[in-house]
């Protein structure tokens, strides 16, 4: 095991060293040569898919169950709102400036360093799959979906996100829909025609003011809101199409197929999903790490916002130092005491279940 106030100093220094490198979704390649270069220089022998690094512990046994610990490498672009060089990592009052050093880069190199702590370790009832992920920002299928197809099958995953150290034992799924309600051309001064945004509005108002029967214990009802709506050439013209689309937001009592049936079953518009893959999430409260959480005083919730467990088929939780309403901001921050707290946690989570 390595003494913990060193894999702090270790963890920052990472996290200093990856904000000054731009890793935009797809464009990761320099942060993922960063992260092979450190687990090296530790004396970890690592994997690459694509822009995905990947360990595993030094003692594994196939007899042994596989736990999945990840988190992401890549970044959204900079905020137009920033005041400091997004590149330029400065600890100001506490705070660890950078792009990335939220969402999420404090929880990637607690992760790691966690990982190290146990990575020599003979005795684990368990084995340990790191894997640094691209492209969770753009929910791309060269990310973790890709990487996860060249590792051992996992039990269950951690997936590092910042949640003020709290569980999110659930989380949304999304779909994107694409609709159109059919017409027939007309001229608008004399009766004939068939208007597509009068049909469009009658399943409009559907998605509006449909329940659906189950609701989620930590999610609530599945959302639904029409966000976009495109139709008509010109003043006189009765208009043939009425394209909108529809954002909706899934939860753990029905999978992204369930939801697209009911809503074909009741609309008359054409409806066509861009991506069903992007499945809610969920965990028994029950399950052996999530109450290594609550023993550790940790709050469980429902999370609205996505990450990487939307392809996950195995049971997950998203959990991890910072705070989800800075990620994305202008001059984006964690506390440097995120980080060592965020280290000392997932320790103590993962050593919960030994």
């Amino acid at each position: 095991m390595t003494n913990i106030e060193h894999l702090i100093d270790d963890s920052t220094v990472l996290l200093k060293r990856l904000i000054t490198i731009q890793s935009f979704s797809r464009e990761e390649d320099q942060t993922a040569q960063i992260l092979e270069e450190f687990l090296s220089s530790k004396g970890i022998r690592t994997e690459r898919v694509g822009n995905n690094v990947i360990a595993y512990n030094k003692f594994v046994d196939d007899a042994k169950p596989f736990i999945l610990l990840n988190s992401h490498h890549d970044t959204v672009k900079p905020n137009p709102g920033y005041l400091k060089d997004p590149y330029f990592p400065v600890i100001e009052d506490g705070k660890l400036y950078g792009l990335g050093s939220n969402d999420a880069g404090g929880c990637l190199v607690s992760l790691i360093a966690c990982f190290r702590y146990y990575y020599d370790r003979e005795d684990l009832p368990f084995n340990l799959c790191l894997i640094a992920s691209a492209e969770e920002e753009v929910s791309g299928k060269g990310g973790l979906e890709e990487a996860y197809k060249h590792v051992k099958p996992c039990e269950f995953a951690i997936i590092g996100e910042p949640t003020l150290l709290n569980l999110a034992v659930a989380e949304k799924g999304l779909m994107v829909l694409d609709c159109e309600a059919i017409g027939v051309s007309g001229h608008a001064a004399r009766e004939e025609g068939d208007n597509a945004i009068y049909k469009a509005i009658k399943d409009i108002n559907w998605f509006n003011t449909f329940e659906f029967p189950k609701k989620s214990e930590f999610l609530g009802p599945v959302k639904m809101s029409v966000t976009m709506i495109e139709a008509g050439s010109q003043h006189n013209v009765v208009p043939a199409s009425c394209k909108f689309v529809v954002d909706v937001r899934t939860t753990d009592v029905y999978t992204n197929l369930e939801v697209l049936e009911i809503i074909k079953e009741n609309v008359r518009s054409n409806v066509e999903a861009r991506s069903t893959r992007l499945n809610p999430s969920s965990i028994s409260i029950d399950h052996p790490i999530v109450l290594s959480g609550i023993s550790l005083g940790k709050e469980l919730y429902g999370s609205p916002t996505m990450s990487d467990q939307a392809i996950l088929s195995i049971p997950s939780i998203k959990t991890g130092p910072g705070d989800s309403a800075r990620s994305h901001s202008a001059d984006e921050f964690i506390y440097v005491d995120e980080i060592g707290a965020g280290i000392r946690y997932y320790i103590d989570l993962l050593g919960g279940i030994i």
